[in-house]
Formats: C-alpha cells, structure tokens, sequence
C-alpha cells in the first residue's frame, strides 16, 4: 500500500496507528462513567468515525485490559437475550486514565508544533 493511501475500509495508515495508539484510553474513559458490555462500546465508539472498531479488535483489547487489572467484570442477565458481560474500571484503571489525561494535552501540542506550519 502506498503510504497515506486508505485502506479498503477507507481508513488511512496514519488514522489506524493513531486509533490504535488511544482506543484503549478511550475505552477507559467510557468506563468511567459506569460499566458497559462490549457491544455497547462499540456503539458509542461508532459515533466518532474515527474510532470506529470492530468485535475483532474490541474484544481482545478487554481481555487484555481485564489481565492486566485495569477492569474487572461481571455477568448481567439481559432484557433480551443472553446474559451480557459487563466491563467496569478498577482502580488501576482509574490511575492510568488518570495518567492518560494529564500527558495526553502535552503529547497532542508537542505533535502539532511539529506538523503544524
């Protein structure tokens, strides 16, 4: 592929690593507010284009997030259907969101007085 060039789902190279790089704070972040299944996450992320993911990607970032103990979850019965898991901060979690929002200013402004003319 061609640097720069979209890819077939019309998301360049650049937006991709990017999205990678914060979908995990983002992630934490939605959390914060109270717990939510995994479908649901990827709902309120589909309302950004940009951070649009999908079941392959979201899935295994929990899993990952929940081993390293920045969530913890927990089975709830559903309206309609099977019970859902549901996905709440811990408190390490809380700490490296924390972390996330007091370095991410600094990184966003370091970026742009490079890339900015």
């Amino acid at each position: 592929m061609v640097p720069g060039a979209a890819s077939k789902d019309g998301s360049g190279k650049a937006e991709s690593q990017l999205r990678k790089g914060v979908l995990e704070y983002c992630v934490l972040g939605l959390l914060r507010d109270g717990a939510r299944y995994g479908v649901e996450l990827l709902e309120v992320l589909g309302t950004v284009n940009v951070m649009t993911t999908s079941q392959g990607t979201i899935y295994p970032l929990l899993a990952r997030l929940r081993r390293e103990g920045l969530v913890d979850t927990t089975w709830q019965e559903s309206p309609s259907g099977p019970p859902r898991r549901y996905y709440m901060l811990t408190s390490q979690g809380e700490a490296a969101l924390a972390e996330f929002t007091e370095i991410w200013p600094h990184f966003r402004d370091a970026v742009d007085r490079f890339i900015t003319d």
